[in-house]
C-alpha cells in the first residue's frame, strides 16, 4: 500500500488529507487562514495518530504548490520539503488550479475554470476540460465583461474558486455557470497517486511555490 499525506495550504481553508493507493482515508480542515504554521504540523500528526499510521509509513508527500496565498504557499512547501528530506521520500507537486478543476469534474458543462482572487480585479485562472487537460495555462487576469469570450463563444464554463464572485459581477455570456464548490486536499489525492505511480517527483533541492506574479512588499521607509 501507498500512503500519501496531500496538503493544500494555498486556497482559504488549509486541509491535510491522508489517503492510500489514492483513496482518501481522512481529512483535517483548518478554516482560519491566518495560523497555518502553527496550525500545519499538529493537524498533520493528528491525522496519522487518529488513523494508526506512522510517518516513516508514509510513501510520499503532495502539496498544492500554487498559485494562491503567498505566506500559505511557503508554509505548505517548507512543512512538506522538511517531512520528505527527513524521511526520504518524493515530493510530489500538484497545481493548484488543477487540483480546483477536479474537485469540479461533475459539473455538466464542457469546460472548468478554477478563479483564485489575487486582489482588486484581478485573478490566477487556467481552463481544463472534463478529463483535466489543460485548454489555457494558469495565468493572472485582469477580469473584463469581455473576459475569456474566446472560450465562452465556443463553450459552456463553469467558473468557481473565491475570485469567480468578481467575474460573475461583469460577466453576461450565456455560457458562463457560475457555482460554489467547495475544494480541500482530498482532491489531490488523485492527482497524487497518478504523478507517484508515474514517478513524476519534484525536485526537493529546487522546487518552489508558483507564486502567479512576483511578490509585491512595499518599500520600508528609511529611518533617520
Amino acid at each position: 500500500m501507498n500512503w500519501i499525506l496531500n496538503i493544500d495550504t494555498a486556497v482559504q481553508s488549509a486541509s491535510v488529507c491522508l489517503a492510500v493507493d489514492g483513496e482518501a482515508i481522512d481529512i483535517v480542515i483548518n478554516p482560519s487562514p491566518k495560523d497555518q504554521a502553527a496550525w500545519l504540523h499538529i493537524a498533520i500528526q493528528q491525522l496519522l495518530k487518529e488513523n494508526n499510521i506512522s510517518l516513516q509509513q508514509l510513501s510520499a508527500i503532495a502539496i498544492s504548490a500554487g498559485p494562491g496565498s503567498y505566506t500559505g504557499l511557503r508554509v505548505g512547501m517548507a512543512a512538506a520539503k522538511g517531512l520528505c528530506y527527513a524521511l526520504h521520500i518524493p515530493l510530489i507537486t500538484i497545481s493548484t488550479l488543477k487540483m480546483m478543476a477536479a474537485a469540479a469534474m461533475a459539473e455538466p458543462t464542457e469546460l472548468l475554470c478554477p478563479m483564485i482572487d489575487a486582489r482588486r480585479m484581478e485573478v490566477f485562472t487556467a481552463i481544463y476540460d472534463k478529463q483535466l487537460k489543460e485548454i489555457a495555462a494558469p495565468h493572472n487576469i485582469i477580469l473584463t465583461e469581455d473576459s475569456l469570450t474566446e472560450f465562452l463563444d465556443q463553450h459552456t464554463i463553469t467558473f468557481f474558486g473565491n475570485g469567480s464572485n468578481k467575474f460573475q459581477a461583469v460577466c453576461h455570456h450565456p455560457n458562463a455557470v457560475f457555482k460554489h464548490i467547495e475544494i480541500t486536499a482530498v482532491h489531490l489525492t488523485t492527482l497524487s497517486y497518478s504523478c507517484f505511480q508515474q514517478q513524476q517527483f519534484a525536485d526537493l533541492a529546487y522546487c518552489e511555490p508558483y507564486y502567479g506574479k512576483a511578490f509585491y512588499s512595499p518599500t520600508p521607509k528609511k529611518i533617520i
